[in-house]
């Protein structure tokens, strides 16, 4: 039996369905649908059951699920061990969300691992779904959700009923980021009437359709915008912020250094709803490894810079 049937089923079942979990793993659903059929008719029985409000989990597919997800944890920790055999080395694994003071600690974190060791890294920019999937079925070592206060208890259920470990990193209010030449720089204070003639800069794939819009909401608490730009992935809303000055972005406080380069300011503004929390996660079986601290040692260490500068 091939383990990349165990991942898509095992994606299903998180995600509820078929068409959402085709979203989360990049493929057609109709091809995601073939898969999970051909994998029934090999396993003899069915896992899900189809209704017209969507895929339940049979009693046999429960049973199935309990030890594929154990198998895929098994298959990560033998990698770790074939890897470490060959050559010393190492591989890390982690799920982020965007923000750029976790990208300056794992840059941190990065440049004083041992290059001379074998070592494969690997980081996930996603949402806080996509992530506790990565940490919980996908073998990676441990991961960073974010999420609006207001979500507090939808997640906290969910790391609780995934098994997961969770330390809070930060809490903190999102802040406006936007070029020094900005008409709204200057201005002495900002508000969320201010905005609406310029052009928001928004993360495409922050939108979580299966989660009853947990995640999904502007710090402003909008739903749409007449002006908005979709990007996917750091560099270009950097490019856009510093060379389209009517362009603006709801962020986490950014490291000075990253202001500087790019030619941004930030500012604070007074939003509903505007409180976020971000939380590091792993397994509660998984041991940390000497890599997985000083990861931790390092995103504390950039949150603690980050959060004593002062901005207006």
């Amino acid at each position: 039996m091939n383990t990349i049937y165990l991942k898509y089923a095992l994606e299903v079942e998180r995600a509820g369905s078929i068409s959402h979990a085709a979203q989360a793993l990049y493929m057609a659903q109709p091809n995601l649908s073939k898969a999970i059929r051909d994998l029934e008719e090999e396993l003899g029985y069915t896992i899900f059951s189809r209704t017209s409000s969507g895929i339940q989990v049979t009693e046999k597919g429960e049973e199935f699920l309990y030890h594929a997800k154990k198998i895929m944890e098994q298959m990560s920790e033998l990698e770790k061990i074939s890897m470490e055999e060959k050559g010393g080395g190492h591989r890390f694994q982690i799920s982020i969300p965007r923000g750029s003071y976790i990208a300056n600690g794992f840059t941190a974190f990065v440049s004083e691992l041992q290059m001379d060791r074998e070592i494969e890294i690997t980081i996930k920019e996603t949402n806080a779904l996509k992530t506790i999937a990565n940490v919980t079925d996908h073998g990676f070592n441990m991961g960073i959700i974010r999420y609006q206060k207001s979500d507090e208890n939808y997640f906290e259920t969910c790391l609780r009923n995934n098994k997961l470990v969770q330390e809070t990193i930060w809490e903190f209010e999102y802040v406006l980021v936007m070029s020094k030449h900005h008409p709204l720089a200057e201005k002495p204070e900002i508000t969320v009437d201010d905005l609406h003639k310029y052009v928001k800069i928004t993360h495409g794939d922050i939108d979580i359709p299966h989660a009853k819009n947990v995640g999904n909401r502007a710090p402003d608490g909008s739903k749409a915008e007449r002006k908005v730009i979709y990007v996917y992935e750091r560099g270009s809303q950097f490019d856009l912020l510093a060379n389209v000055p009517t362009t603006y972005m709801w962020v986490s406080p950014i490291p000075t250094s990253y202001l500087e380069r790019n030619g941004l300011v930030q500012r604070a503004c007074k939003a509903p709803d505007n409180y976020y929390r971000d939380v590091l996660i792993y397994r509660q079986d998984y041991e940390l490894s000497e890599y997985d601290k000083l990861f931790q040692k390092k995103i504390y260490e950039s949150k603690v810079e980050v959060a004593s500068v002062r901005y207006n």
